[in-house]
């Protein structure tokens, strides 16, 4: 199907951006999967050529762009199958924090750095014993004079090592019976005492992504570090989590149609039993099978990008884009695979790591049975 989503400066950026991914990142994929981290330097290269938060505005050091040309991001790394350069995570899922709800000073000191890739974001939600459940969290700040003092552990945090910023959610209200509205964020910057970046995690995918633990033991921050009043937090974790969830529907979409373009070419050029196997009928009409979802994904996930830019309220969709989504590219990877008999076993080949990316996307960004849970609540039930 054409798709109409996009406009011709999407076009040329498009163009731009798989010139600079075949330049500056491709080369370095093989190293960055074993380093287990993207190179500090790849941040700032990316950020210098105006690929970081391209939807920020030209007054705090952004290109000016929108959330289209985030998507483009998005598309083109799943098209090169990298997951671990987390530039949609900092550009369209931290930033936007600090852009929707810092004050001005706060997006003076901040933002400009993060569009041109000097700092590097993280966020820090999660603990050991708190996942979905975003209210349960027991990180605390206390209020001592014109600082907080902040005391938890965080844990599965993206860019945890190489961030040089990080939102971290934590009680500054510990009545239980306020579980919601005790919630507030602040930023923290790397290297102040009591801020611990903790092991990075041997993870079953995403091998380049440097996913760690954090600690927090008496860590003095200002209280200009916080976002937002007090008690906000939970409120404006809810507000974003739209956005969350369509980026990685947007990534699990793009995913599933590099996947699906790999095993085509693939099954065209192996033979068996004389033939190549795309001639058989199992393959035929399980290929078909995949192309359809992908399709019938597509249409669905096009109008949900267009709607949320024109700013509409889309919480139903977006969690049932990030449900179906990730589903439907766990079904599509794994019956690709199949195809690929021993090969697709070895990580030489994408879509051996591709199967092994994809099953975090049903966990994290809230697992799918809390988008379940969202949809109902959405249809009144």
């Amino acid at each position: 199907m054409d798709r109409t989503l996009y406009r011709e400066e999407h076009d040329l950026f498009r163009k731009a951006f798989r010139r600079f991914l075949e330049k500056e990142v491709k080369p370095h994929q093989e190293r960055w999967r074993e380093q287990g981290m993207v190179d500090r330097d790849a941040w700032r290269k990316v950020g210098k050529e105006g690929f970081l938060c391209p939807w920020m505005e030209e007054a705090h050091g952004g290109p000016g762009g929108d959330f289209l040309h985030s998507a483009v991001i998005i598309e083109e790394l799943a098209a090169l199958h990298e997951s671990g350069f987390a530039i949609s995570l900092h550009s369209d899922i931290v930033v936007p924090y600090i852009h929707s709800f810092g004050d001005e000073e706060q997006k003076r000191r901040w933002l400009p750095g993060c569009a041109s890739g000097e700092l590097v974001t993280a966020i820090a939600m999660t603990e050991p014993g708190t996942g979905s459940d975003l209210a349960g969290i027991q990180t605390t700040a206390r209020r001592d004079g014109d600082d907080y003092v902040l005391n938890g552990s965080k844990t599965f945090i993206s860019n945890g090592i190489l961030c040089d910023l990080v939102i971290v959610a934590a009680k500054t209200d510990p009545d239980p019976a306020k579980a919601h509205q005790g919630v507030t964020l602040f930023v923290v910057e790397a290297g102040r005492p009591g801020f611990v970046k903790g092991k990075k995690l041997a993870k079953m995918g995403m091998a380049s992504q440097d996913t760690a633990e954090m600690a927090f033991e008496d860590c003095r921050i200002p209280a200009a570090n916080r976002l937002g009043p007090e008690g906000s937090g939970f409120l404006a974790l809810m507000t974003k989590l739209q956005q969350e969830r369509l980026v990685v529907a947007i990534a699990a979409q793009a995913g599933a149609e590099r996947i699906l373009a790999d095993t085509l070419a693939y099954t065209r050029e192996r033979k068996a039993f004389g033939k190549p196997i795309a001639k058989f009928q199992n393959t035929q009409f399980k290929l078909a099978e995949c192309a359809t979802e992908i399709e019938v994904g597509r249409a669905f996930l096009d109008r949900l990008v267009g709607d949320h830019v024109a700013g509409k309220h889309l919480v139903k969709e977006c969690s049932m884009a990030k449900l179906w989504q990730t589903e439907m590219l766990g079904r599509v990877v794994d019956t690709c695979l199949q195809f690929f008999g021993g090969y697709g076993y070895m990580l030489e080949y994408p879509v051996a790591r591709a199967y092994m990316d994809a099953r975090v996307q049903r966990i994290y960004a809230g697992t799918n049975e809390i988008m379940k849970l969202i949809i109902a609540k959405q249809m009144g039930l």
